[in-house]
């Protein structure tokens, strides 16, 4: 038995697998580094397959193809989210469903939800080329546009899946460029005017498992190979338009500015200070700022900005909301700048299930694979597909705790062990 380290418990063991059941390491990376080629920048080191792009949707037919070599059947459904089955599966079982994402941020790693897509249907295709006969039916799939770096609409796929999808948002959704997410939807091979038929009902999915890279440097610190995850964050997203006046860099004496840049950048320190200085939620980050007109020699009229809070505590997150749409409020009043704010729909902190916790911890340790329970700091799926049914998620070591781009990297033999423990966690679940 490992010691416990502060902030989770650790636990190793070593009996008890289904014997003859095991991964295939070689195919497990190989496609890997095959789907990795789907947005990468030559040169550059990032991969770029931003949501219901034509990468992302590249990708997920170059998946679908490989998986209907190895004797499985897939489809994509309204949300363009593929799904992936053993042939002649039973629709009337309660499903285990596995998976995770496939699309990028700009310039991100090659791991970043692609990992749990590539694992599950890789535990598909072993249980299915078995011929293992289990009470529930796993399902892999790999859900549309989890990022939203390209529409600004994440997790669209789970939230279709769940039933979830605003569709008079989804309509007026758009890339920077201008092209609609309905028109790129409809590229990608669904359909938002039946959008509601990606639904799955509740009672439908007996469990979902994600497995992923932790984002995080935890596991690596503590020499830990699996994170069992205890809950995950919740998020709060403001989109805030700063309104000034646009003049000439020159000719405006400085008392007489609207400058809305200068006032947006007390706006970005107001966000970052929420965290670092008033501990209102653990982190604040304005990712995403776009000046008008963005040139050198005029002062800028117009800036539009995201502010991001996440925190583990709904409390928190809503007392983080509001002192910054006040410390919004008092900025406009000093500065004579008018700020306006909209909140997106928040996403609140969502714990994992006992079951699921318990089975990931059991199949680790038949591997003999220490573990310990962890926070998700990182948003994901899971925390969307817990609205209709018991989730679980896995992680395993970021060298460094790097994600979200290009340096990102899990070492094989630790994205290994994580396949392996999903495809046990599976068979435990299912009472195997």
């Amino acid at each position: 038995m490992l010691s416990t380290p502060a902030g989770g418990r650790t636990r190793a063991g070593g009996a008890g697998l289904d014997p003859g059941l095991d991964i295939d390491a070689a195919l497990l990376l190989r496609r890997l580094d095959e789907i990795a080629a789907f947005g990468a920048r030559p040169g550059l080191g990032g991969i770029t397959r931003t949501g219901l792009s034509d990468e992302e949707t590249a990708a997920r037919r170059y998946l679908a193809a490989r998986c209907h070599e190895d004797g499985l059947t897939t489809h994509v459904d309204q949300a363009a989210n593929l799904i992936v089955r053993r042939a002649g599966a039973d629709h009337d079982k309660p499903v285990v469903l596995l998976g995770s994402h496939l699309d990028t941020v700009v310039d991100g790693g090659r791991l970043d939800g692609t990992y749990g897509v590539v694992a599950a249907c890789e535990v598909v295709r072993v249980l299915a080329q078995a011929e293992v006969e289990l009470p529930v039916e796993p399902v892999a799939i790999a859900f549309t546009n989890e990022e939203g770096a390209g529409f600004p609409y994440p997790f669209f796929g789970s939230l279709a899946l769940t039933g979830k999808v605003d569709v008079a948002a989804a309509t007026v959704a758009a890339e920077r460029g201008g092209l609609p997410l309905r028109a790129a939807l409809r590229a990608a091979g669904g359909d938002l005017d039946t959008i509601d038929a990606a639904a799955w009902p509740p009672g439908s999915i007996a469990c979902y498992l994600e497995l992923h890279i932790e984002q995080g440097p935890v596991l690596e610190a503590h020499g830990i190979p699996i994170g069992v995850v205890d809950a995950i964050t919740g998020r709060t997203i403001l989109d805030i338009a700063v309104q000034g006046r646009q003049g000439h860099a020159g000719t405006t004496p400085m008392a007489l500015r609207r400058d809305a840049l200068a006032v947006a950048a007390r706006v970005v320190l107001a966000v970052e200070e929420l965290a670092t200085e008033r501990g209102l939620c653990a982190v604040g980050t304005v990712g995403r700022l776009d000046a008008e007109p963005n040139v050198t020699n005029v002062i800028p009229g117009r800036v539009e900005l995201t502010a991001e809070i996440r925190d583990s505590r709904p409390e928190r997150l809503r007392a983080a909301e509001r002192a910054l749409t006040g410390e919004l409020a008092r900025l406009g009043s000093a500065t004579g700048i008018d700020i306006a704010a909209t909140v997106r729909p928040v996403t609140a902190p969502t714990p994992t299930t006992e079951p699921a916790r318990q089975a990931i911890a059991a199949a680790a340790e038949a591997l003999g694979l220490a573990h310990r329970e962890m926070f998700s700091s990182a948003g994901h799926d899971a925390q969307i597909v817990s609205d209709i049914a018991p989730i679980g998620m896995i992680f395993v070591p970021s060298h460094r705790g790097i994600s979200h781009a290009p340096d990102e990297h899990t070492d094989d033999a630790h994205l290994i062990a994580g396949a392996r423990t999903l495809l046990h966690s599976v068979l435990r679940l299912a009472g195997r």
